[in-house]
């Protein structure tokens, strides 16, 4: 009988072992998980020799709504298809410095949630950012570095604001 129950309790303290082991290595992966990283295409940028006229060419050839930033692809997010979601498509000087200190005549603009939790997490994984998040209206901007030394802008957005803005601007968008 002693040893049935010793049996019984070696196997219970196992479960129970094993049980607190995997609760813990789960939440630690849980919160991993819990950081959203990139949730979608916020904006592409890309450097030319005439903003306006590339401008006027995509508008006048492939539709696009533009205005004196470039374009707007406006859509509906996926899990929740009662809120828009926007893109930006914006021809840049190709003198300009904004994709600094990149040398590409390109630059991503990823849309993000919770910026501050994954600047955390890519400092700790040795990300080069290269500056502090900036806050405005229509949402946190901060960029960073990938391993080609391509310029990547993340993107907070606030989708409500983002389009408050476009209609004090005039801007129609691309649907």
């Amino acid at each position: 009988m002693k040893k049935t129950t010793l049996i019984i309790l070696a196997f219970t303290m196992t479960f129970a072992l094993g049980y607190a082991f995997k609760s813990i290595t789960t939440k630690t992966d849980n919160h991993q998980q819990s950081i959203k990283k990139v949730t979608g295409i916020g904006g592409i940028f890309f450097k030319c020799k005439d903003p306006k006229k590339i401008r006027e060419w995509y508008e006048t050839n492939l539709g696009l709504n533009t205005n004196q930033y470039g374009a707007v692809f406006e859509w509906r997010q996926g899990a929740d298809t009662t809120k828009k979601g926007f893109s930006q498509w914006s021809p840049f000087n190709d003198k300009t410095k904004y994709f600094e200190p990149s040398t590409k005549d390109f630059m991503i603009n990823y849309r993000v949630e919770n910026i501050e939790a994954l600047i955390e997490q890519l400092n700790k994984n040795g990300v080069t950012v290269v500056d502090t998040i900036v806050t405005v209206e229509y949402g946190k901007f901060v960029h960073i570095m990938d391993i080609e030394g391509n310029k990547i802008e993340l993107w907070e957005p606030n989708d409500i604001e983002f389009e408050k803005l476009g209609v004090q601007i005039g801007a129609k968008t691309t649907k």
